[in-house]
């Protein structure tokens, strides 16, 4: 008996403590039961994550416009290369002759249309001096006819009277249709804005625009990537040379599951707080609407498939200044759906390049200064001449 009143005592103590334990237990359990309940209420519900997104960016391809070989290389992969910098250097021999075959031609079409507007002066002389000739034939036809019939003035005489007259008429037919014709060439145009010097300005442009083309320029600030051309190559026109890739422009493209996206409208943050953005687009298909062989679910044997959509994130240009991303890293994407914003539509493409466009400028330029070269001191300068090109 005295066994039993020693031990009841330590049996209910340590039944005592192990229900104190689980009542900690149950406690804790239910704490973290309210705690995330709030958490989930109040947060996680709003929020879509996805691992199935990657940088996306704009790939620029560099392609030469001209046919030609490749004499040089001026950037490689990785590099960092401004808008209008060389990158690559074709062979410029063929396009400078063709330039200068051009130039030349301008030139010898400026001074014969120059010449056919002189021409008007020379053709209205001759015109004159036919009318002269004509009405000297008259007046001597008529003195003879007056005294034919006392027969001073032998019917011959007469007759070749009358022959100079018709010839005289003729002359003057003949000076008066070349005036006309050469005035047809002339008329309402001026040296510079006739059609063949037009037709000749328009070449060397063309010639130039090509001899141009023979530095292959970056259109914009970026870096290089894919380099596959090499010294000696001989390109074609749209062949792929590199490709330069705007990394101050990237976004991430990520894909959500279809029952995900009926509430993103709002800003998204990752697992940290490195890079914000905002959704911008909705993909316009699943992956698999624009595959090659896409799922022929009228078959029959339909088996039911979650599609991912691509969703495009804008990220803040500020944030990949500090820290750039490169195209094709993958990221944890999380949306926060709290927010109700407009509609989704896709961004406006944002990407332009002035790079070419102070090539044109100077084709005009070399134009302007051929014709105003070969129009002379007597002739009327173009009232719409470039500035002089300083190049050559």
């Amino acid at each position: 008996m005295s066994e039993l009143t020693t031990t009841a005592p330590a049996a209910n103590g340590n039944g005592a403590k192990r229900k104190f334990l689980l009542s900690i237990i149950a406690l804790g359990l239910i704490v973290l039961i309210v705690v995330y309940g709030a958490y989930w209420a109040l947060y996680s519900r709003f929020m879509e994550e996805t691992d199935d997104a990657y940088v996306a960016g704009n790939v620029v391809q560099i392609t030469p416009q001209v046919a030609s070989t490749v004499t040089a290389i001026q950037a490689d992969d990785t590099q960092l290369v401004k808008a209008g910098q060389p990158l690559v250097m074709l062979d410029q021999a063929d396009a400078r002759v063709a330039l200068d075959q051009a130039e030349a031609q301008l030139a010898q079409t400026v001074r014969e249309v120059r010449t056919t507007f002189l021409n008007n002066g020379a053709l209205q002389a001759a015109v004159s001096l036919r009318e002269t000739e004509l009405a000297r034939a008259n007046e001597d036809l008529q003195r003879r006819e007056q005294v034919a019939a006392s027969g001073a003035v032998p019917a011959e005489e007469i007759a070749h009277a009358r022959t100079a007259l018709k010839a005289a008429q003729a002359n003057l037919a003949v000076a008066n249709d070349q005036l006309a014709a050469n005035r047809a060439l002339t008329e309402g145009t001026s040296v510079e804005k006739h059609p063949n010097v037009l037709r000749a300005s328009a070449r060397v442009r063309e010639a130039y625009l090509a001899y141009a083309r023979v530095a292959i320029s970056s259109p914009l600030n970026g870096y290089v990537a894919k380099r596959a051309v090499q010294v000696g190559q001989r390109v074609a026109p749209g062949a792929p040379l590199m490709a330069v890739v705007p990394l101050d422009g990237v976004w991430i493209d990520a894909n959500f599951k279809e029952g995900q996206l009926s509430r993103v409208r709002a800003d998204i943050y990752g697992s940290s707080v490195s890079y914000h953005g905002r959704v911008v687009g909705l993909g316009a298909g699943t992956g698999s609407a624009f595959a090659l062989l896409p799922a022929q679910n009228a078959t029959g044997n339909w088996i039911k498939v979650v599609q991912r959509l691509p969703v495009r994130i804008q990220l803040d240009p500020k944030e990949l200044q500090a820290n750039p991303l490169r195209v094709g890293m993958s990221t944890v994407v999380k949306v926060d759906t709290r927010t109700k914003g407009d509609a989704l539509a896709a961004p406006a493409a944002a990407l332009q390049t002035q790079v070419f466009d102070g090539v044109s400028k100077q084709a005009d330029e070399i134009v302007a200064r051929i014709i105003s070269a070969n129009l002379g001191a007597a002739a009327p300068a173009a009232s719409n001449a470039a500035p002089k090109f300083a190049g050559g």
